[in-house]
């Protein structure tokens, strides 16, 4: 029955900012009205919606404000650069400095963490080629270290 997920939402405090940041990560904005936007991630497949509303600043919590966007792991690795062009920094998360990716490897996913102009956490995330193993989380390095060792050792 489920195919994927269509569209999520974001609550934001002015649209106008929020519209010239989400076109600078690159989305296609497919339809602009007076308080809502919607910005394709992937055309006819899914999209996000962001509503400008007064309670754009409730307190933050991970299952109410979060989009993850897929990427490839080689644009995972160059993210925070091409983060900075744009104006937009890395964040810490899960005690993590904002570095490089980090790297959940019983999940075997690698990813990194910003926000938009209203504290929204967004991030890019890519799967792993491996399968999940259960270490602790570590940098993208780190785990790429583990990996030719462990094959190595093989």
């Amino acid at each position: 029955m489920i195919k994927g997920l269509y569209e999520a939402h974001l609550p934001v405090s002015d649209l106008e900012r929020s519209v010239a940041f989400y076109e600078g990560l690159g989305l296609k904005l497919a339809k602009k009205y007076k308080k809502t936007a919607f910005f394709w991630i992937v055309k006819n497949e899914s999209w996000i919606g962001l509503w400008e509303a007064e309670q754009a600043n409730i307190p933050y919590h991970a299952s109410i404000r979060h989009i993850a966007f897929r990427v490839e792991l080689e644009d995972l690795r160059t993210a925070k650069d091409w983060l900075k062009e744009r104006g937009i920094s890395m964040r810490e998360e899960f005690g993590f400095q904002p570095v490089e990716p980090i790297v959940m490897p019983d999940q075997a996913h690698a990813m990194v963490y910003f926000h938009d102009p209203d504290g929204n956490s967004l991030e890019f995330i890519c799967r792993l080629e491996n399968e999940p193993e259960e270490k602790p989380d570590m940098y993208l390095s780190e785990w790429e270290a583990y990996l030719k060792n462990k094959d190595l050792m093989a």
